[in-house]
């Protein structure tokens, strides 16, 4: 009997161990989890910062779970060594756990940059730190959130969801920079600005103070931010043009995040940024893979969840050997913003200027929207979609297809205009269209899962796993699961 040890119980490691076991019921699983209690859905955080969803609605698989599914589940056992030759892992506790085939999912760590004072700041990167931040958001009177990438804006959108006023410090000249381009940047933070957020840009942090931040103005870095792995951009050293003091008594740090790679470094194993893997999403070791947010695919490490979900899928096949001919290519990435009142997606080559493609642009700053589709070779390479936007899921799906566009551009952006594309809707939806990215799950597999007896959408989720990744889906499967039941005059 095959035995199977996953390293890391979060979002990769659960999804890889229920995938493993969805192919094969003998296969011996035992996984080792760092954090205690259940895994749980880590893009869903800034929801439960912004009080819109519970701890436990994150959570993942159970103890009951595992117990029904024959796994070994060792939430809380570190696991400190693995020694190749005697294919084994050795935990804190003293544990010697034998395996066959070994799967690192240790994730990632948050950046905390070494700065004074750091300690009594809050890194917002786990569960653990969320209820901490909740803790101490109930009695704080201001808060100020260090980073201005994706997470830092999320957080400062919950926190100032819940009346807390929020300044939020970014080094670099604009908002999530690496997604962003400059208007889009500055759009984004005039909505956050309206939302209750200060948005200070531009700024470097000194020091943590008991109560407040210190920090110098000045120009941000061409490049620098928060919001990639491994970057602490904070630490970068613009021109000294004047020194301040914010007042917080809740600081959230949220200053990028790094893999977590020491156990494969130490034990031989290619680490780069993360660990690198080959398309099998294996090591130079061949028993030995990595999935997630610690793995290097192709030169590159992914953060988000579809991606890890994808990788987490191969390797069940080929360790179950469902198919032996599965690969991972990489992944085409969309980002969501998930922050109430904002609505953002960004994919692809943003960054593009017209000298290298054609841009399609409009901006709306008092309305908070702008779009943009970058278009080389007749294909759509990036967009960015920023503010309320029925054309999302077109733009979405064009872009993940990388099919020919159509020759009216402005159509993509504005839905039925001159004979352009039509809003999304579920009639006009055709059944290849994707639309939960996280879990791959197309309209016509709502559609049979729903004409096979799933008829709300809480039965469709159990079926199929939409709205289960990052949760930005929900709106359109609930639509489609609407639209079902309108037809069969069945309420919804």
């Amino acid at each position: 009997m095959t035995r199977l040890v996953v390293v890391g119980n979060g979002m990769a490691g659960a999804r890889l161990v229920s995938e493993v076991r969805a192919r094969d019921p003998h296969i011996r699983i035992t996984v080792f989890g760092a954090e205690t209690g259940r895994p749980y859905n880590r893009a869903l955080l800034s929801n439960v910062l912004a009080g819109t969803m519970t701890p436990g609605q994150v959570r993942l698989l159970d103890a009951e779970w595992y117990a029904d599914h024959g796994v070994t589940a060792l939430p809380g056992v570190e696991v400190t060594g693995i020694d190749r030759e005697a294919q084994e892992v050795r935990t804190a506790c003293g544990r010697r756990e034998p395996y066959d085939v070994l799967v690192l999912a240790t994730g990632s760590e948050a950046v905390v940059p070494p700065l004074p004072g750091a300690e009594r700041a809050v890194a917002f990167r786990t569960l653990g730190d969320c209820e901490a931040i909740l803790d101490a958001a109930s009695t704080a009177r201001r808060a100020v959130v260090v980073g201005g990438g994706l997470l830092g804006v999320e957080a400062a959108r919950g926190l100032a969801g819940r009346g807390l006023p929020v300044t939020l410090l970014h080094l670099a000249g604009h908002l999530m920079e690496r997604q962003l381009d400059a208007e889009a940047g500055l759009v984004l933070g005039e909505s956050l600005a309206g939302l209750g957020v200060e948005i200070r840009t531009g700024v470097t942090v000194r020091e943590i103070l008991d109560g407040g931040v210190r920090l110098t103005a000045g120009p941000g870095a061409p490049g620098a931010g928060t919001s990639g792995p491994g970057e602490a951009g904070e630490l970068a050293e613009p021109a000294e043009l004047g020194e301040e003091v914010v007042e917080a008594d809740l600081v959230v740090l949220a200053c990028g995040v790094r893999p977590v790679t020491r156990l494969a470094r130490d034990a031989g194993l290619a680490v780069a940024r993360g660990v690198v893997v080959d398309d099998e999403m294996r090591t130079g070791d061949p028993s030995v893979f990595a999935i997630g947010e610690c793995a290097e695919h192709d030169g590159t490490v992914y953060g988000l969840v579809a991606p890890a979900w994808e990788q987490a899928a191969v390797v069940a096949d080929l360790v179950t050997a469902a198919d032996k001919t599965a690969r991972y290519r990489g992944s085409r990435l969309v980002t969501r913003l998930k922050a109430r009142g904002v609505e953002l997606a960004a994919m692809g080559e943003t960054h593009l200027t017209e000298d290298e493609a054609e841009i399609v642009r409009f901006s709306h700053r008092a309305r908070g929207a702008y779009r943009k589709l970058v278009i080389r070779d007749g294909r759509l390479v990036g967009a960015i979609l920023l503010g309320e936007t029925p054309a999302v899921g077109t733009v979405t799906r064009m872009f993940d297809h990388g099919g020919p566009l159509p020759a009216n551009r402005a159509g993509l952006l504005f839905p039925g205009l001159d004979g352009g594309t039509e809003a999304d809707s579920p009639v006009r939806m055709p059944d290849a269209a994707r639309v939960c990215q996280c879990n791959n799950v197309t309209k016509g597999q709502i559609r049979s899962c729903w004409e096979s007896g799933a008829r709300d959408v809480a039965a469709v989720v159990a079926a199929t796993r939409a709205t289960t990744g990052c949760g930005s889906c929900r709106d359109a499967v609930e639509g489609i699961v609407g639209w079902l039941c309108e037809q069969e005059g069945i309420p919804a």
